[in-house]
């Protein structure tokens, strides 16, 4: 997590050594601290190695050797919620939904401009600094939301059902504060976009459901017959009777 005062930490992974020397030039004369990860294996064994650098985000290739990024990905979600945007040059929508699933971020399609991947780094990271937060000096407001079996520590930004914590990912913990602060409000998905992603945000409408199924797959005793974030046809998501 990034320190105050010191720059941005970010990973980039990709075995295209060019492709790599571009982004990190481009990112460091932008003022962020870029480490450059060729492989799967190393990314991972830099973030799992204590006490680790500290990374405040992941730029990861789709398309690599032995370990590819959606394995990648997979993996890190056992054990950190860093952010991470996918480079990829697959462009179809099951693609992207497929990445999001897994717990990415975002995405940005190959061929990229520096400019554009610069701006998707800095709508992730402010989505993560913009998490739900008690009003300041409002000491009435509560600092733990509990809904039946889930518990949401705001200012530590964890979540606990049955009081084991559960690991979501930036997007995930704001789209649960977001519909849990309000039960029974209905959002609709543009809704959730603007407030979960940031009005900045390119891509498709469609693609707030991945994030709420990943979400429900975590908090949901079955997901697949939702009683906590509940689906309001034709409309969009709530938050429903936890009882």
């Amino acid at each position: 997590m990034q320190q105050p005062g010191s720059p941005i930490r970010l990973l980039v992974v990709d075995d295209e050594e060019q492709m790599t020397a571009f982004i990190a030039t481009y990112l460091r004369n932008e003022g962020y601290s870029v480490t450059i990860a060729p492989s799967g294996a190393e990314a991972l064994s830099a973030l799992e190695e204590p006490p680790g650098p500290g990374f405040d985000l992941m730029l990861l290739d789709w398309m690599m050797p032995g370990m590819n990024g959606l394995d990648v990905c997979r993996r890190l979600r056992k054990f950190s919620d860093v952010p991470v945007i996918f480079l990829t040059a697959k462009t179809d929508e099951i693609d992207k939904v497929l990445g999001l699933e897994i717990g990415a971020d975002d995405y940005i399609t190959k061929p990229f401009s520096l400019r554009e991947l610069e701006v998707r780094i800095r709508v992730v990271l402010r989505r993560r600094q913009n998490q739900p937060q008690p009003p300041a000096g409002a000491e009435d407001e509560p600092r733990m939301l509990k809904r039946g079996r889930l518990s949401i520590d705001l200012p530590k930004h964890a979540v606990y059902l049955d009081q084991q914590p559960i690991l979501l990912t930036p997007t995930e913990f704001k789209l649960l504060c977001t519909l849990a602060q309000h039960p029974g409000r209905v959002y609709s998905r543009m809704d959730l976009l603007e407030i979960a992603l940031g009005d900045e945000y390119s891509g498709y409408e469609r693609s707030i459901d991945t994030h709420i199924r990943n979400l429900r797959k975590k908090i949901e005793s079955d997901y697949s017959i939702p009683k906590l974030v509940v689906t309001v046809h034709g409309v969009g998501y709530k938050f429903g009777d936890p009882t």
